[in-house]
C-alpha cells in the first residue's frame, strides 16, 4: 500500500510518481506509514519494483533456451565425430574440415543477407587473434584480466570439478595422451573464452559473427599444419579405406559432424555475448556430464552408482553457483542526490532488492509501505 502525505512540492513529482495521486491521504488509510519524519537526512527503508525484473527472467530463459540447444548439438556433433574418427582416424583433417565447413556457411549467409554481415577492421583481427574449464576459467581470468570473484564462487566450483571426476572414476579406458590432450583442450578452451569475451566488448560485432570470424582465422592458421602433420598422401589412403569399409554413409557422417560441429559453437557464442567466461565453463562442463549421460541411454553403457552420484553432484554444485547472486543480499546506501534524474534512475535497479534511502525535509513527501 502507498501512503501519502503532501505538505510542500517534492522533488519526486515526476510523471512517475503522479500515478499514485489519486490514492487516499493518510488520515483514510487503514495502515499507518513505515516512517514519517522531518528531521533532516532521516533514512526510509523503500522497497524498490524494479520494472526490470521480468526482462531479466526472460534474458534467463532465452540463455537456458541457448545452453540446452548447445549441449543437444554438441550430443549430436559428438557421436557423429566419434563415428568419423573411428573410420578416418585423420583428427587434423577432420577440424580442418569442420572450419572450412562453418566458414562456407556463413560466408553464404551473410552474401545472401540472411546474417548482417559484421564490420570489422585490422584492429578487429588482432583482438581476434588471441582468442585462437570452470577452474581454469577462474585462475586464467585472475591472472590475465585481475578479475577477482567471491568465495561463494569458489565453494561451488569444487562440487562441480568433484562430480565430474566421480562421473568418470570408472572409465576403464583412460589413457595418458587422452588425459593430456583433454587438460590442454580445457586451458585452450578458457584462453579462448575469455579474449573472446574481452573482445567482444565495446564492439558491434555478436557472438555469432564473432564465431564465424574466428572460424576464418583459424581455418587460415590451421591448414599449413594439417598438411604438415599428416599430409595429402594420408589423407588419400585413409579416405579410401573409409569408403570401402561403411560406404556412401561415410561422406554423410562427414559433413553432418562438419556442420554440428558448427553450429554448437555457434550457439555457446550466442550465449557467450551474454554471459561471463565463467558461467560460459560452468555451461560446458554440465554439457559434458549432460553427453555422457546421452551417451549412456544411446549407445547402452552400463552405469554404476559411483557415477550417477558424481552426475548428481555436479547438477547440484551447478545449481548453488547459479543461486550465489540470489541469495547474496546487497544494500545500497546513499546518502545524497544531486538531481531528480538521480533519484528516478534509482528506482530503476538492476534488482529488486531493500535499498536504503536518504532523504531530506522537502523530500519526505511520499512513504511506500510493504504490507
Amino acid at each position: 500500500m502507498i501512503s501519502s502525505v503532501k505538505h510542500i512540492v517534492s522533488s519526486f513529482a515526476s510523471s512517475y510518481f503522479r500515478r499514485f495521486s489519486q490514492l487516499p491521504i493518510i488520515k483514510n488509510s487503514t495502515l499507518k506509514p513505515l516512517l514519517f519524519t522531518f528531521s533532516p537526512k532521516e533514512q526510509c527503508n523503500i522497497e524498490v519494483l524494479d520494472d526490470k525484473a521480468r526482462l531479466e527472467a526472460a534474458q534467463r530463459i532465452k540463455i537456458g533456451i541457448y545452453f540446452a540447444t548447445w549441449w543437444t548439438l554438441n550430443v549430436v556433433y559428438n557421436i557423429y565425430n566419434k563415428k568419423v574418427l573411428n573410420a578416418f582416424p585423420y583428427p587434423w583433417l577432420i577440424s580442418t574440415l569442420s572450419l572450412a565447413c562453418g566458414s562456407l556457411m556463413m560466408l553464404v549467409s551473410w552474401v545472401t543477407r540472411i546474417a548482417e554481415a559484421p564490420k570489422t577492421d585490422f584492429e578487429f583481427w588482432k583482438t581476434l587473434f588471441p582468442s585462437g574449464e570452470p577452474a581454469f576459467s577462474v585462475l586464467v581470468s585472475r591472472v590475465l584480466l585481475s578479475e577477482t570473484f567471491p568465495v561463494s564462487v569458489y565453494l561451488s566450483l569444487l562440487p562441480i570439478i568433484g562430480g565430474c571426476a566421480l562421473t568418470a572414476a570408472t572409465e576403464l579406458n583412460f589413457n595418458m595422451i587422452g588425459f593430456m590432450g583433454a587438460m590442454i583442450s580445457n586451458l585452450a578452451f578458457v584462453f579462448r573464452n575469455i579474449f573472446s569475451k574481452k573482445g567482444m566488448k565495446g564492439k558491434s560485432v555478436s557472438g555469432m559473427n564473432y564465431y564465424a570470424c574466428l572460424s576464418i582465422m583459424s581455418l587460415f592458421i590451421l591448414t599449413p599444419f594439417a598438411i604438415v602433420v599428416e599430409g595429402p598422401q594420408m589423407w588419400s589412403i585413409g579416405w579410401q579405406t573409409a569408403l570401402a569399409q561403411i560406404g556412401p554413409n561415410f561422406v554423410w557422417w562427414v559433413a553432418a559432424q562438419s556442420i554440428f560441429y558448427h553450429l554448437y559453437n555457434q550457439v555457446s557464442y550466442m550465449s557467450l555475448d551474454r554471459i561471463s567466461p565463467l558461467t560460459f565453463s560452468i555451461g560446458n562442463t554440465m554439457k559434458r556430464i549432460f553427453v555422457i549421460v546421452s551417451s549412456i541411454i544411446i549407445f547402452r553403457t552400463p552405469i554404476q552408482p559411483i557415477n550417477a552420484i558424481g552426475a548428481a553432484i555436479a547438477i547440484l554444485g551447478t545449481f548453488l553457483y547459479s543461486q550465489r547472486e540470489e541469495i547474496e543480499i546487497g544494500l545500497i546506501l546513499i546518502s545524497s542526490f544531486e538531481g531528480l534524474d538521480q533519484k528516478f534512475d534509482l528506482l530503476h535497479q538492476r534488482r529488486k532488492s531493500i535499498s536504503i534511502f536518504s532523504f531530506d525535509k522537502e523530500d519526505c513527501s511520499f512513504i511506500l509501505v510493504d504490507d
